[in-house]
């Protein structure tokens, strides 16, 4: 599949659980519970009538009731999820999930998971909203895993990723899926057209909250990257994702929204295991608060005449 081009800042929170090791344990203790606990007041800031939380809001605000009652509680209330849904890492391990410092020294991150199936979870937000996709999207966090872990066999973790690394990190990280069943939409993300793509176009955006299954919209877009949604429980003008862009049928826009999520689920994940080509420039730019229904203040068309946030050209290849 040809992607659009990326331009932006890459988040400052990318990979970081890479460089965090601490030494085995059985089980997760009560001292390393206690020193990968943060505050809880951070959890309780999630609104999820924000759009880009609703998608999770089912299974997010009673992870979130668990969160607010401890670290131990809350990979508790994962684990049980995680036992109860089956879901599979890279390697076909099962998904579980264990305190931070119970990941063994000198291990590495993605390379832990795909080997053992344990996602090392601290109690915090980011994290948080990484376990969230595993449950959300399972098969596109198994495909990252299982490339992620393939390229540490080869290269080893050391002070550069490479491209392809990057690109993944950056997928997880930051991403949004661009679901879109129209090529001149499409375009318009490629383009920087943002005053096709979110004003002449307006109507043909998704309702942000809910389903409306008749077929009439014509894209939409699921916050994928678990940074970007850390970084939108402050929102900013600015705040870009990069998008990858998923072509669907039209009649994707009249399926229920598990539907939509499986049918993402499985297309993205299989172009991510088959791509040879991915880098930085697999995606697209996307400044999410101008996705109509997303943001207050973009029912103004001026709000789209900032052009530090809405730039226009494209970087050479």
């Amino acid at each position: 599949m040809t992607q659009g081009a990326v331009s932006g800042a890459v988040p400052q929170a990318l990979d970081a659980h890479a460089s965090s090791a601490a030494r085995a344990e059985p089980a997760a203790s009560a001292a390393s519970l206690k020193r990968r606990s943060l505050p809880e007041g951070s959890f309780a800031d999630i609104d999820w009538a924000r759009p880009w939380f609703a998608q999770h809001a089912a299974r997010g605000r009673r992870w979130q009731q668990a969160a607010l009652a401890g670290y131990a509680r809350y990979l508790d209330e994962l684990n049980a999820d995680a036992r109860a849904a089956g879901h599979r890492t890279g390697r076909g391990e099962a998904l579980g999930f264990i305190a931070q410092d119970d990941l063994p020294e000198g291990a590495s991150y993605e390379g832990h998971i795909a080997a053992t199936g344990g996602v090392p979870t601290r109690h915090n937000l980011h994290d948080f909203f990484n376990a969230l996709h595993w449950f959300a999207f399972p098969r596109i966090k198994a495909a990252l895993n299982a490339r992620q872990a393939a390229a540490i066999d080869v290269l080893g973790v050391g002070p550069r990723r490479g491209d392809v690394r990057d690109a993944l990190t950056l997928f997880d990280e930051n991403a949004v899926l661009f679901a879109c069943a129209d090529p001149a939409l499409t375009q318009a993300l490629r383009g920087f057209d943002w005053r096709t793509l979110f004003l002449t176009a307006r109507t043909h955006w998704e309702s942000a909250i809910g389903e409306t299954l008749d077929g009439a919209a014509r894209c939409e877009v699921r916050v994928f990257g678990h940074a970007l949604l850390e970084k939108l429980i402050a929102p900013y003008a600015a705040c870009t994702a990069h998008a990858w862009i998923v072509a669907v049928p039209q009649a994707y826009f009249t399926w229920p929204r598990a539907e939509r999520n499986a049918y993402l689920d499985a297309t993205v994940s299989a172009e991510l295991a088959a791509s040879e080509q991915l880098s930085g420039r697999s995606f697209a730019p996307l400044p999410v608060l101008g996705i109509p229904g997303w943001w207050t203040p973009n029912e103004n068309s001026t709000f789209y005449d900032d052009a530090t946030v809405f730039r226009s050209g494209r970087r050479a290849r």
